[in-house]
């Protein structure tokens, strides 16, 4: 028997209908939330960003494809890993799917990374992936998106800045740091699935960024990192909405979707 509360079919109906008008709410704080993202000021971007992509060498304008519009995943492939996050791979996984309908609404969505391309390209085969994904390695472009940091930078107190706050200077921990709600320790875990250490794993952070182009000028229109992403990972929206939820208290469950089940599972290609 379920230790869930159980009721009858009106009961149900019921408190479903109460739910649904919480639903309504939410829908219509999400609509207006869009519209204050798009009311944000443009900042213009100056900076030469330079890129190696599938095409060659790239500008940050290059990325836009010939659209208007360019939204960027930050993946956390750092020049030091082994392989790419498992966590950013399990909403990349998404990516393919709806990135020709972006394409079809004069958005291009491509990730960036700081490993080497060709590590990039090998991982993006294994993965089957076809979105693009660009290598910004040896280049600025990470850092001032507040996305990668230096040693120097976590080892000093406020040296890091991500989703808008500065943080304390970094220390090993034991209670799942930036992943803490959950149990275990999941960022050690990504760590060492992505084939590193927990110091260098965390100095690359997960982030999305948005960019306009007019006129042959490139704008900086919005960032969200951290929790801010949760509505990118496609398998979250639909654990909202199943029995027992997203149901992770036994630490991070998840894995590259070629890794269920392997023995692998655990290491970093």
């Amino acid at each position: 028997m379920t230790k869930h509360k159980t009721g009858t079919r009106n009961e149900w109906l019921a408190a479903r209908v109460e739910l649904l008008k919480a639903e309504k709410e939410l829908t219509r704080r999400s609509d207006e939330l869009a519209r204050k993202r798009q009311e944000l000021p443009w900042v213009r971007v100056d900076k030469d960003y330079r890129f190696e992509t599938d095409e060659g060498k790239a500008s940050l304008a290059d990325l836009f494809r010939g659209r208007s519009q360019l939204l960027i995943y930050h993946f956390m492939f750092g020049p030091d890993f082994k392989a790419g996050c498992a966590t950013c791979s399990t909403i990349a996984d998404g990516f393919n799917g709806f990135a020709i309908h972006l394409a079809n609404h004069d958005v291009t969505l491509s990730a960036v990374s700081r490993a080497p391309f060709a590590r990039l390209q090998a991982y993006k085969r294994r993965m089957g992936w076809t979105f693009p994904w660009a290598s910004s390695f040896g280049g600025d472009f990470n850092a001032d998106f507040n996305v990668s940091f230096t040693e120097e930078q976590q080892q000093r107190e406020g040296g890091i800045e991500y989703n808008y706050r500065r943080e304390p200077a970094w220390q090993m921990r034991d209670d799942g740091g930036m992943a803490n709600r959950m149990e275990g320790n999941p960022v050690a875990d990504n760590a060492a699935m992505a084939g590193t250490d927990v110091a260098t794993y965390i100095r690359e952070r997960p982030g999305m960024s948005a960019f306009a182009l007019e006129d042959g000028v490139v704008y900086y229109t919005y960032s969200a990192f951290a929790r801010g992403l949760d509505a990118l990972w496609g398998m979250y929206q639909w654990l909202d909405r199943a029995p027992k939820g997203r149901n992770e208290t036994a630490g991070m469950w998840w894995r590259r979707h070629d890794e269920y089940g392997s023995e692998a599972q655990h290491k970093a290609a």
